[in-house]
C-alpha cells in the first residue's frame, strides 16, 4: 500500500477559504500569517516561500521575515517578541534550520502561545506532553507540531491501525521526533524513539511502523523491516545520483519486501502543508 497524502491534503484544504473568509469578515481583516526565515539555507527558505503562497491563496495575508548568519541574536528575539505583541498579527512561523546562534536562542518560548502555529513554544510543547489520550490532544486549545500530527492523520486515513503496535520513531527532535513519539502514545502505541546512537537493524525488527525523520538517504533499510509493516517517511532530502526528492528509504525495496510505505514527495509533506495552513485559520477563528 502506498499511503498517498494528496488526497487528505485536499480535503483538509477544501473548506479552508471559506473559513478565512468569514474571518476577514466578522475581524475587519484578513487573517494574517508573520514568517521569520533563513536565507542561508535555500531549500529551506525556498519551501517557506512556497506555504506562504499556498496560504496567500486561502486567503490568508502572509510576511516574510528574512535573518542570516549576520543577524544579531537581540534583533532576531526582538522581533518574535514585537510580531507577538501585535494584535493584527494572528499566526507566526519560524521554520528551521536557523542559524546556529539564532537556534540556540529561546525564540520559541517568546512566541505567543496562541500564535505559535507549529506548536514549539514551551506552553504548548508542555500542554501537549500533558495529554494522556487521543480526546485529551483534540481538545487541546493550542497548537501540536504540524508535522507530527499531519503524520497520524495520514495514517488514520489509510486505516492503519495504532492501537496496540510497536512503534518506532528515527529522529528525536523538538519538531518532529518527540511529539509524534507523544501523539503515538496517546494513540496507544507502543513507542521506541531512535536517534544516532540506535543499533537501527536490532531496534526495528519487531515494529509494526517506522516514521523515519532522519534526513539521511538510503539511511533506512527495507531488508531491518518486517513484511506487513508500515514506513511514514517524513524526510525530504535531495538525492544528487538520481537529482530528485527523495525520503530516508527506497520505494523499490520496501515493496518488494512487502512494506506500506509514504512517497516522497506526495505523502506526509502535502498533509503537512495542509495542517499548518488549517492552524493559521484557527488562529483566527479563535480571536471571534
Amino acid at each position: 500500500m502506498i499511503l498517498e497524502g494528496r488526497t487528505l491534503a485536499a480535503q483538509i484544504r477544501q473548506t479552508l477559504p471559506q473559513r478565512a473568509e468569514a474571518v476577514r469578515r466578522k475581524l475587519g481583516r484578513a487573517i494574517k500569517l508573520c514568517a521569520i526565515g533563513s536565507t542561508d539555507d535555500y531549500g529551506a527558505h525556498l519551501y517557506l516561500k512556497k506555504e506562504t503562497e499556498a496560504a496567500q491563496k486561502t486567503g490568508i495575508e502572509t510576511e516574510i521575515f528574512e535573518v542570516n548568519r549576520q543577524t544579531p541574536a537581540a534583533d532576531f528575539l526582538a522581533l518574535v517578541e514585537k510580531l507577538s505583541a501585535d494584535d493584527s498579527v494572528d499566526a507566526i512561523l519560524i521554520p528551521r534550520p536557523l542559524p546556529a546562534h539564532l537556534a540556540a536562542t529561546n525564540f520559541a518560548d517568546k512566541i505567543a502561545p496562541q500564535k505559535d502555529i507549529d506548536g514549539m513554544s514551551n506552553v504548548n510543547m508542555g500542554n501537549l506532553f500533558l495529554c494522556k489520550t487521543w480526546a485529551e490532544v483534540l481538545a487541546l486549545p493550542c497548537f501540536v507540531s504540524s508535522t507530527a500530527m499531519a503524520v497520524i492523520r495520514l495514517l488514520l486515513f489509510h486505516g492503519v491501525k495504532l492501537e496496540g503496535i510497536e512503534a518506532a520513531v528515527i529522529g528525536r527532535s523538538i519538531t518532529v521526533g518527540r511529539p509524534l513519539a507523544h501523539l503515538l502514545t496517546c494513540q496507544n502505541a507502543t513507542v521506541k524513539i531512535c536517534h544516532t546512537h540506535t543499533d537501527l537493524p536490532r531496534a526495528l525488527t519487531d515494529a509494526d511502523l517506522i516514521c523515519s525523520a532522519a534526513g539521511k538517504t538510503g539511511l533506512l533499510r527495507a531488508e531491518w523491516l518486517k513484511t506487513g509493516s508500515y514506513v511514514a517517511d517524513i524526510s525530504t532530502n535531495w538525492d544528487e545520483k538520481t537529482n530528485r526528492l527523495c525520503g530516508d528509504a527506497s520505494p523499490e525495496e520496501l515493496e518488494a519486501h512487502g512494506v506500506s510505505y509514504s512517497p516522497v514527495p506526495g505523502g506526509v509533506g502535502p498533509v503537512t502543508l495542509a495542517v499548518l495552513l488549517e492552524n493559521i485559520i484557527l488562529s483566527g477563528e479563535r480571536k471571534l
